[in-house]
C-alpha cells in the first residue's frame, strides 16, 4: 500500500477516545485506505477495552510502517514512553498529562517526517491539562505551535465539515459581546484566503465557492440593524474577490443553510461560533468532523468532547470518530496527489 497510515492520538485516557479508536478500527478494518495506528499505552488500552467489553485485539508495533500489515489483525498501537498512570474511566488525573501530550507530539512528528499521512486527534480534557501546566488555550493552538517548532508555517483555522455542509467561524471561543470588536476586514480576508487555499489543496475543490455571512440580522438591513456588515464584512469580500477567491455576501445567516442554499457554495464563512456550529450540528450532529485548516499537515478530530460519563461503558457512539478517520484518509490522499503533481500549498501571510 502506497498510502501512509494515519496517526491517531490517545486523547484523555479517562474519556471515550481510547474506546472509540477500537470501535473505529472494527468499522474500517477492511479498508487498507483508512489504516491507522494509535499512540497509546498498550497495557492501559487492553485493560480499558476489557472493562468496556469491546472485543478488539491490541497489536503493538515498533514503527508506523508496521501499522498497515498489522491492521487486519487488530488495532495497531505504538507505545508511548510515558505510561498512563491513572486512566480511571470518568476521572481525569493530571498524572496522565505527560502521556496525553506525548501522544499528540509524536503524532505530529510522525506526519511531519512522512511516517504518517495525517493526524486524527481524540478529545482531550483541557481543564486537566491546564492544572498540569499546559500553556495553550486549546488543542488546536498546541498543534500550531508544534508545526512552528518544526520550522513550518501555521495559522490554524477551525472548520466543522460533513458531507452536507462545511462551516468556518471567523471568531471562535469568545463571548458574543466581544465579536463586533474582534472582527476586522483583515481577519476575514486572512481566514477566507486560508479556507479557499485549503479547500483546493486538501479537499480537491479546484475553484472553491465561499458564502460569507453577515453579522447582524438580515445582514444589517442596509445599516438599520448594524453597520459592521457594510463597513467591515463587505470590504473583506471585495478584497477576497480581487485576490481571486470566489466569495459572495454578506448574506443573512438565517437563509444560508437550507438545502437549496447549500448547493451554491463549498463552505460558509461565519462571523462567530454559534452562527457556524448550530446549523451543522443540527444537520449532521453524529457525522460532523472538526478539521483544522492552515496547518502544514492534515488534522481531523471528532466533533465532540471526552464524554467522561460514558467512558468505560462501551456505549459511546463512534460515528463522528469514524467520519474523522475517513475524512483524514481522503484529505491525506488528496494532499499527496497534489504534491506529487507539483501543486503546492501556502499559508497566506496575515492580512492587514
Amino acid at each position: 500500500m502506497s498510502r501512509r497510515p494515519l496517526a491517531v492520538t490517545m486523547g484523555e485516557p479517562a474519556g471515550i477516545g481510547p474506546e472509540l479508536a477500537a470501535m473505529a478500527w472494527k468499522s474500517v478494518s477492511d479498508s487498507a485506505n483508512s489504516a491507522f495506528y494509535c499512540l497509546c499505552d498498550p497495557a492501559f488500552l487492553r485493560a480499558r477495552l476489557k472493562t468496556a467489553g469491546i472485543p478488539a485485539a491490541v497489536v503493538e508495533i515498533a514503527t508506523p510502517d508496521d501499522a498497515v500489515d498489522a491492521f487486519a489483525d487488530g488495532l495497531p498501537v505504538l507505545p508511548l514512553e510515558n505510561p498512563v498512570l491513572s486512566g480511571k474511566a470518568g476521572a481525569p488525573d493530571t498524572a496522565d498529562a505527560d502521556a496525553v501530550l506525548e501522544s499528540i507530539e509524536r503524532a505530529v512528528s510522525d506526519v511531519v517526517a512522512g511516517r504518517a499521512g495525517a493526524v486524527v486527534t481524540a478529545p482531550v480534557q483541557k481543564e486537566t491539562l491546564y492544572d498540569a501546566g499546559f500553556a495553550f488555550p486549546g488543542h488546536t493552538e498546541f498543534l500550531g505551535d508544534l508545526a512552528r517548532r518544526n520550522g513550518l508555517p501555521a495559522r490554524p483555522v477551525m472548520m466543522i465539515a460533513s458531507d452536507d455542509l462545511r462551516v468556518v467561524p471567523v471568531t471562535v471561543h469568545v463571548p458574543v459581546s466581544a465579536v463586533p470588536g474582534l472582527l476586522s476586514t483583515g481577519l476575514i480576508v486572512e481566514t477566507g484566503e486560508i479556507v479557499a487555499e485549503e479547500l483546493a489543496r486538501k479537499f480537491g475543490i479546484a475553484a472553491p465557492r465561499i458564502a460569507v455571512s453577515g453579522l447582524n440580522p438580515h445582514a444589517g438591513e442596509g445599516g438599520r440593524l448594524g453597520t459592521e456588515d457594510s463597513t467591515v464584512i463587505a470590504p473583506a469580500i471585495e478584497r477576497l474577490r480581487r485576490a481571486g477567491v470566489d466569495g459572495v455576501g454578506p448574506l443573512p445567516a438565517d437563509t444560508m443553510f437550507h438545502a437549496e442554499a447549500r448547493t451554491a457554495y463549498d463552505a460558509a464563512l461565519c462571523m462567530y461560533h454559534d452562527q457556524a456550529l448550530v446549523p451543522i450540528k443540527t444537520i449532521a450532529f453524529d457525522r460532523a468532523v472538526n478539521v483544522t485548516l492552515g496547518l502544514p499537515f492534515v488534522r481531523t478530530s471528532p466533533d465532540h468532547g471526552t464524554a467522561l460519563s460514558l467512558a468505560g461503558k462501551g456505549t459511546a457512539r463512534p460515528a463522528s470518530f469514524i467520519a474523522a478517520i475517513r475524512m483524514a484518509a481522503r484529505m491525506a490522499a488528496q494532499t499527496a496527489a497534489r504534491t506529487a503533481d507539483g501543486v503546492g500549498g501556502r499559508i497566506p501571510a496575515p492580512a492587514r
